[in-house]
Parts: C-alpha cells; structure tokens; sequence
C-alpha cells in the first residue's frame, strides 16, 4: 500500500488475520457472527444470526460456563474480557481452538449484557503439559480469576455441609477440571470421608484410616501440607502401600491439599484427573486458594449445624409434651425456635395439672392451668432463665395457689435470681386455671398479649383481663385475676408476641392478620395451628418485598384450647341449642376507660351484622348505660351481651348489672339540660328494653332485632 492511499476496510483486514467478528445480546437471545467467525464455528462462511442455544451446541460446556463468569467480572471491573472456546464438532470433539476479546456492557432498564468481540483460532498444546497456558496467558489469568470469583461466592452462600460438598462437586476450574473429588474428615486418630464425587456409591462406607498409615490424605493431615502426584508411576512409587487404593479408578493424576482453617488442619482435599497434569504454579495457586475457601466453608457450616443441633436440644428438652386428652377440652401447642446460630428463644408454654381444690374450689377434678411465657433476650442465658422460670411455676401451680399468687411467687424469684447479676431480665406471662366441668378460666397476666376466643361461629373477640407489670421488675407487684367462660365449640388463643409481631407488624395489623386466619379457617385445631405459624412465616406474611428469606426474626410459641361441643369438631352429637354468641366485661367504678373496652367488644360482637346503623345504635346506648351506672351508684357494672338465632332472625340483647337499689326512671330535661335523656335514647332506639330487680342491685336491659331483606326497625 503506497502512502496516501485509503486504509483498507475494517472487516478486510480482520479477514485478513483470520479474525471474526461476533455480537451478543443476552435479552434476545441472538447472537450474529460474520464469515470468518461462522468458520471458526464450523458452519458455511458466510455472516448469519443463530441463537443462543445454537452457539452452546458449538462451545465446551466447561467453556460456556466460563464465558458468564468472565462477562460479568469484565463489565464489574470496566476491562476487557478474554476467553479461550473450544470449539465442538457434531461428535463432542474439540476441533479448534479460539480466543475472543470483547468490551461487555450492562443495560439495567432490559436486565442484559451486550457485547461485540472477535474470535480468532489460536494453538492449544497438550492438556498437562508445561506450555499448556503459554499461548493464552492472557485467557487463563482472567478465567481464573473469574473462576475463583464464582467458586468463592458459591462456597460462601453454602449454608450446610451438603451443600459445601454439593458445591465443591460442580467446580469447573479453568483448564483442569477434576473428574473425581473427595473430602477427608479426621475423629480422633483416624481419617474418614466426609464426601465425594466421581467414585463408585458405596466408596466411603466404613472409611476409617488411621492418620499413621502410608496415604497421601493421611500425609496431608499430619504435615498440613500439599501432595502432587503428576502419573501413576509417581504415586506408585511414593505409596506403594495404598496405591491398588487408587489404581481401580483408573485416575492420572492427583492433587491432596490441606483444608486448614484457624490455623488447624481439620482434613484434606482429594482433587483427581482423567488425565496427566503437570501441576504447574499457576494451577497450584488455583487448588490451594479453592482448598482454602473450602475449608472455610466447611467450618461455618459445621459450626451452624452443631449450633442448631444445640439450639434444637435444648429447646427440645425444655419444651413439655402434651400429656393425654383432656376430658371435654382439646389442647393443641406449636413451638417454633428463632432462626441462626445461638439465637435461642425465652419462649415456653406449659401445660400442668393442678392439685384437688386448687384456687380454693372443691370442683378438683380435672383442673389444669395454661401457662405461656417469653423471657427478654434471645441467648443460651434467656434459654436458661426460661427453664428454671418454667420449673418454678409448676412448683408454684402444684402447692394450689391462685393464679394471682403464683404469678406473684414467680416475679419475686425471677428477680432474685437478676439481684446477683449485671444482665437483669424479665419475662411476659400468662397464667389460665381451666375447669374443663364448666369452662371457668382464672386469667392472671403479667405484660403479655391479651387472649383469643374464637367463637363457635369463627367470630374473633379479644378478651380483656385486668394484668400487672413483667415478671422480675417489681418483687412486690400485684397480678389481679380475671374470669373468663369458655362455651361449647369456642377456641381460646394465647401465643407470646412472636406470632402478631413477626414480618414488621405491629400488635394491631399483627392480629388483624391472625384474625382473618382464625375466621376463616374451617379444620381439625391442628390444622388451625400450622396455619396461624404459616401465616407468619410464609412469603405473603412481610410488609416488605424480596426474596423469601429466613421469616424466624422472633421465636413464637401458642396454645390452642377448644371446649368440645355440638360444632367443635369432636364427633359430639348435634343436640345443642341455636348457637349462641356473647361476651361478658366488668366495668369498675375506678376504671372508667374500660367503658371504651366494653364499645369496642360490642363492635366486634356484631362484626356481621346486617345494619350498621344498628350496631352505632347499640354502642350509644351501651355507652349510656354504663355511664349511668359509673355516675349514679357507687357500684361496678357488669356487662353481658348476647346474639341469638331464633329461627326467625337475629337479635342482640345487652343486660348491664349493677348493686344499686334505685332504678331508673324516665326523666324529662330541659333544652339546656346536659343528662337524663339516657331512657328516653333506649325508647327511641330498642326494640324493647326493661329494668329487673336482681335482690340486691338491679338490671337494665334492651334488644335490637337485625333487619332481613332490608327491612327496618318493627
């Protein structure tokens, strides 16, 4: 070419060098090749398209998995990306060799990389041989470092030793991938196999070799460094004594390395080869940093699986089994421990039988108390606190003290115990007598979640019960009791905070949730009890998006108990009358806030029904009522509202009871006047209502009639 002559087209002058030119476009999956690149391929010279899987057919699998790695490294780092391709002939032969050199990108908004680069055939010398990188050095130093990349990210996520074992299985090194590995363990003074791949099943049953024994593992083990054995003759040679161990498998090559983490040797790594390697420097390096993440990977995952085998135990030994059935009462109990390492939960529940005439009755058969906990803190101390907690109720429980007083016994010890120790905790408690002859529950509580009744209905009240301070706090403090009925086919629900508070809720959306589990559940109580654990453990259960992570941020423990009766599930016959639906609250002179509680389990009471105009209607007059009671006596008020069926529709008849022996009469106030229209609202609004004496003290009461195909009030 003459000075100042035009240049030559590109394309002339890669065909020229024998370089091809190809593009790649992950999203399309579409890769077009020019003349000479389709040549290098082994298809007809000429420029084309083929598709992804096309160009695969034509890679080494090997090679194909190196070209991902290689990609993503080249585009993290902003350099160029080499890699050597063999290319394969219809028959899985290797028929040429080539390099390509490309500059990837990444597009976010399509999720792809693009990539333009040529394919040029280079000389491939003899796998194993000394020169075996020289003419791609270039290649081999990039494909390693993109293999150790992948290899150290693979190893890292692995979480068990079957997965580390699974991993170090499906490593492709670049160049020299072993067709046969295995992993050596030692226990006491003999060398055993962990795992292994590439041998016949059966290679590591009763695999104990004593580390004195002429073995190349063994040798490993005890010197903690490296064997290579390039051929046969040289393992032959150096381990007369152990090669017919090796020499079935027909290998010609093999590499031992020490897997050494915190500076102790815990076994060996056995990397075998269908073929001669020569073990240069460059592939020492390559086996020495794998043998190193391996071991790693290995400690972490033996170190998570004796913490949770530990975890698991001790819970295990800690949590009670449910004794036998319960005369009329089904019980039904769910433990679910914290997820990771040493994060062993506070929670416990506990099922014991009380003595006869316990909490000074004379019922005594039969009679049982409910007890579920959490003590603060998730570790090995919180477990331990846990269990002699546990210990100390059921002692307290068994001499027959009320439940006010054993709660009360339980707070003075636990805060005996922290008196000696900087790490003061404290525990959350519910207490339940159950007397299963009539539904009786005593609840005494001591900070934790208030309980469940599911009626027979599915309809969901939160019962409130009067509660005190954390066990362990105050040594002095009060645990008043409340009273709870449990009719036939109703389920109570007690769980610590684990179950409402799990996946960023609060107490309210928490319950919320559990409550259209409850709802809507129709089932055995087991199955009721595996679906309230899924609704918080499972994908749908996080506020937040992302992959399906380990859900156990808090540990959780519940107690399901069913009174068996006519629609409980049990088998009993179907005598039992319409069913009815109530619930009884106690509103004390000195807590009129409670007058808000008693509005709200209205509500939930007629969450079904018809009329919402109805429903305001009743919580006002409710409301009237107890206030009346709260201003005009010096006594407590008890409410107790009902929901019946008829046959002839619904109704709702609420009876609030108070001690005073004046009864109320209609009065009529003046326009300014700021009382007295309570009787004259209960007129307006019921259906009917009336006042009865009750001996000592007094009942005012009314009824609503829920309208049906949209008709009003009668």
């Amino acid at each position: 070419m003459r000075t100042g002559e035009p240049l030559p087209a590109l394309g002339d002058v890669l065909a020229a060098l024998g370089t091809g030119v190809w593009h790649w476009d992950t999203a399309s999956g579409e890769v077009t090749v020019d003349a000479v690149a389709a040549g290098l391929l082994g298809l007809p010279a000429e420029p084309t398209t083929l598709t992804q899987a096309q160009v695969r057919a034509r890679f080494h699998p090997v090679d194909w998995n190196e070209i991902t790695g290689i990609i993503q490294l080249a585009v993290a780092e902003g350099t160029l990306a080499e890699v050597r391709i063999r290319i394969m002939d219809d028959q899985n032969n290797v028929v040429r060799v080539a390099r390509s050199r490309s500059k990837p990108s990444y597009e976010p908004e399509r999720k792809a990389y693009v990539l333009t680069g040529t394919l040029q055939e280079v000389t491939e010398p003899t796998p194993g041989t000394p020169a075996a990188r020289s003419a791609v050095t270039g290649d081999w130093r990039r494909s390693r470092e993109a293999f150790l990349l992948d290899a150290g990210r693979a190893l890292a996520e692995a979480r068990s030793t079957q997965e580390v074992l699974r991993v170090a299985a499906n490593l492709s090194m670049p160049g020299f991938t072993p067709d046969g590995l295995a992993v050596f363990g030692v226990e006491g003074d003999r060398l055993t196999i962990i795992g292994h791949h590439g041998h016949e099943p059966g290679a590591d049953s009763a695999f104990y070799m004593p580390l004195d024994t002429d073995y190349p593992a063994a040798e490993v083990v005890r010197t903690g460094r490296a064997v290579y054995l390039s051929s046969p003759e040289e393992y032959k040679a150096r381990y007369p004594l152990t090669w017919p161990l090796a020499q079935r498998f027909g290998r010609q090559s093999w590499a031992f390395l020490p897997l050494t983490a915190s500076g102790r040797t815990m076994g060996a790594w056995l990397a075998a080869f269908a073929y001669p390697v020569a073990f240069t420097p460059d592939e020492r390096s390559v086996l020495t940093t794998v043998a190193r993440m391996l071991a790693q990977a290995l400690s972490r995952a033996g170190t998570a699986e004796t913490e949770k085998e530990l975890t698991e135990g001790l819970q295990r030994t800690m949590m009670p089994k449910l004794g036998p059935g319960i005369p009329g009462m089904d019980v039904t109990a769910r433990y679910v421990p914290t997820g990771g390492g040493l994060q062993v939960g506070g929670d416990w529940y506990d099922v014991i039988p009380l003595p006869q005439g316990a909490s000074g009755t004379t019922s005594g058969g039969g009679r049982f108390a409910l007890v579920i906990g959490d003590v603060q803190g998730h570790d090995v101390r919180a477990a331990g606190l846990m269990g002699q907690l546990r210990i100390a109720l059921r002692a307290y429980a068994s001499e027959g003290h009320r439940p006010d007083a054993v709660l009360a016994r339980a707070s003075r010890f636990l805060h005996g115990i922290g008196e000696d120790s900087a790490d003061l905790r404290f525990a959350t408690c519910l207490y339940a007598e159950v007397d299963p002859a009539t539904g009786v529950l005593e609840v005494a509580r001591a900070g934790h979640p208030e309980p469940v009744i599911r009626m027979d209905d599915g309809t969901v009240l939160t019962r409130p019960t009067a509660g005190g301070l954390p066990l362990g706090i105050d040594p002095d403090a009060d645990y008043p009791t409340t009273r709870l009925i449990l009719e036939s086919g109703e389920t109570l629900l007690i769980c610590t905070d684990g179950l409402i508070e799990t996946g960023g809720h609060d107490l309210e959306s928490g319950w919320q949730r559990l409550r259209e589990i409850l709802e809507r559940h129709h089932g055995t109580q087991e199955e009721l009890a595996d679906a309230l654990v899924q609704a918080v453990h499972g994908p749908s259960s996080h506020h937040t998006t992302g992959p399906l992570a380990d859900r156990r941020e808090d540990d959780i423990a519940l107690l399901l108990l069913t009174r068996q009766g006519a629609a409980c599930g049990c088998g009993a016959e179907d005598t039992a009358p319409p069913p009815v639906r109530r619930t009884a609250l106690t509103v004390a002179q000195a807590e009129p806030e409670r007058v808000s509680v008693a509005r709200q389990q209205l509500r939930e009471l007629l969450h079904d029904w018809d009329s919402p105009d109805q429903v305001d209607s009743a919580v006002l007059l409710l409301s009237e009522v107890l206030t009346n009671v709260l201003v005009h006596t010096d006594s407590d008020a008890l409410l107790l509202a009902e929901v019946t069926d008829g046959g002839d529709g619904r109704r709702i008849r609420i009876e609030v009871t108070d001690s005073g022996d004046d009864l109320p009469h209609p009065r009529r106030p003046g326009e300014l006047a700021s009382s007295g229209r309570g009787l004259l609202l209960i007129e307006l609004l019921a259906h009917t209502w009336g006042v009865a004496p009750r001996g000592r003290g007094k009942s005012i009461w009314f009824e609503l009639y829920e309208p049906r195909n949209g008709d009003g009030p009668g």
